[in-house]
């Protein structure tokens, strides 16, 4: 089978499991393998349109946890009890604002992405700075021991955020899902074991 047959294979699992769109599989893929969601946790959700990690995150956690997505969109999803969304440009956002919801976070998930103009240079800037954003707000709210991951598009300076990403959990480094097409840029910068700073 062609890669696209298993990109294919992908959306109509995801329509048919009643997800929003195929990327959820990117995000139960890394979950599998690093176990990052469970019963009670309380998750953000940054650039959670149209909604598939919001949905596989409240059902992981489930009553018990809370979920919060933001993005500059509708959520586009149905969400449950224990969900709260804000619709907000992540590059205004503070902290506080999300603090509203909960102290601090378990794990802090980050699947956006720019509207892209086929200009590479220009499409991996503004990919680098959204998710040095997020960057920036998971190391501001999670709780030490807390994990991130964080997608970004491939370019010179995700080096730095790789570094950054390494530096401050315990486990950090790059990773690329299955499920991410075979000609796609992006990667994910996944960190566990959020050391305590100082």
């Amino acid at each position: 089978m062609t890669r696209q047959g298993q990109a294919d294979a992908r959306y109509h699992r995801a329509k048919r499991e009643g997800f929003a769109a195929r990327s959820v599989y990117k995000l139960e893929e890394m979950d599998r393998r690093y176990q990052l969601l469970k019963p009670g946790q309380k998750v953000l959700d940054l650039g959670a349109h149209p909604g598939s990690w919001l949905q596989y995150a409240c059902q992981r956690v489930g009553p018990t946890g809370l979920v919060v997505g933001v993005d500059i969109q509708e959520a586009g999803v149905e969400l449950p009890a224990w969900a709260r969304y804000v619709q907000a440009d992540l590059l205004t956002l503070l902290p506080e604002d999300l603090r509203a919801f909960a102290p601090a976070y378990d794990l802090v998930l980050s699947d956006v992405a720019p509207r892209t103009t086929g200009v590479m240079h220009a499409d991996m800037a503004a990919s680098y700075e959204l998710t040095a954003k997020a960057l920036d707000l998971a190391m501001a709210l999670l709780k030490p021991g807390g994990s991130l991951v964080a997608k970004v598009y491939f370019g010179p300076q995700v080096e730095e955020l790789i570094k950054r990403v390494k530096a401050a959990f315990s486990l950090g480094k790059a990773h690329k899902p299955e499920a991410s097409r075979a000609a796609s840029k992006e990667i994910y910068l996944l960190g566990r074991g959020l050391k305590k700073a100082g």
